[in-house]
């Protein structure tokens, strides 16, 4: 692969072959930041089979990454509260660019490109007033900072891109930060989650939940071909947690998905299967995968497995992984034990 990868190179500084895609990449299907046993951190690409095709160094820890749409590009994002953000060069391994996030901010680890693939859209913390930011980068400028606009609450975690166009979904948790106080959540008594929608960045639609699920931090985001909206949530209440599980559609009201098994108040990851028929959650604080189905909002079954956060769809079953090193389909197909510790998620190319 690193032949291969040399090979690309030499040939892309002569002009002589068409603009790379992802299949000269090797053909990931999925990314996933990992630790190493040294302490170091890394990107990885990984196969449709769960075969390891690279590993990328990071600088810090990662938390997901953003896949450009065509190019061989992957945007790795540090661990909230991080300020950095690295486009790797997937066919070479290189860092093409840097991010950086402007004074007073800093990034949620999560981020999403447009249709087209010319902007990059990152969640960010505005901690000197409080409030969510929406980050925008040119791709065809080397990512350079060319806007940014209001997430419509406090704490945006994730965000995620509606199919056929450019509307945006962002899961605004509403749990308040700042680097001064580490991880440290300062706004629980008056925090208000939200789902926001953007469409020429401007809000086009908020839902929130009902008053008694305040404490309810909305986290992670899969979005259906149709446009139906999952979420995960982590409950920052006292006492048992309410529903961590919803699905909501544009003009619509929430449906809050009841489970039976206590994931700890924690989702850690979440994913739709390719028909939109049945939900996958992780809690890495549970040890559980719980299933749903989608169709109906009724709770299906659980898999226990150490320490599982990362999960993404497959053509046809799901793949998780776990800080233990685990990559494997919930159908049954495990990869041996890896000196791997994956880390919160798996992003599907």
């Amino acid at each position: 692969m690193t032949n291969r990868r040399h090979f690309i190179a030499g040939m892309l500084a002569t002009g002589l072959v068409p603009a790379p895609t992802w299949a000269d990449a090797g053909g990931p299907a999925y990314l996933a930041a990992a630790g190493l046993s040294d302490g170091s951190f890394v990107l990885c690409g990984i196969d449709a089979a769960l075969e390891v095709l690279f590993q990328l160094p990071l600088p810090g820890r990662g938390h997901a990454a953003a896949a450009h749409p065509s190019k061989p590009q992957a945007v790795a994002f540090a661990r909230r509260p991080g300020n950095f953000a690295l486009v790797i060069d997937c066919i070479t391994g290189r860092v093409t660019a840097t991010l950086h996030a402007p004074q007073g901010r800093h990034f949620y680890g999560h981020g999403v490109f447009s249709a087209d693939g010319s902007l990059l859209y990152t969640t960010e913390n505005d901690y000197a007033n409080g409030i969510g930011r929406i980050g925008v980068w040119d791709a065809a400028l080397d990512y350079v900072r060319v806007d940014e606009f209001a997430s419509g609450g406090v704490g945006p975690h994730d965000i995620k891109r509606l199919p056929g166009g450019d509307t945006l979904v962002v899961a605004n948790g509403g749990i308040d930060t700042h680097p001064d106080s580490g991880r440290a959540k300062l706004n629980i008594p008056t925090m208000r989650p939200n789902l926001t929608y953007i469409n020429g960045r401007r809000i086009s639609e908020q839902v929130e939940l009902p008053p008694e699920m305040h404490r309810n931090s909305i986290r992670h985001l899969a979005v259906g071909s149709d446009g139906q909206v999952a979420f995960g949530m982590q409950w920052q209440g006292d006492g048992d947690a309410p529903a961590l599980v919803a699905l909501h559609r544009q003009g619509s009201a929430p449906l809050l998905l009841e489970a039976a098994e206590d994931m700890h108040g924690y989702i850690g990851s979440i994913a739709l299967s390719d028909d939109g028929a049945e939900i996958a959650v992780t809690s890495p604080r549970a040890g559980l995968v719980q299933m749903f189905d989608a169709t109906r909002a009724t709770y299906g079954r659980s898999i226990a497995l150490t320490d599982v956060c990362g999960v993404a769809a497959a053509s046809d079953d799901f793949i998780v992984t776990s800080g233990t090193g685990i990559l494997q389909r919930l159908s049954g197909r495990r990869t041996p034990e890896r000196p791997l510790m994956w880390d919160n998620h798996l992003v599907r190319l």
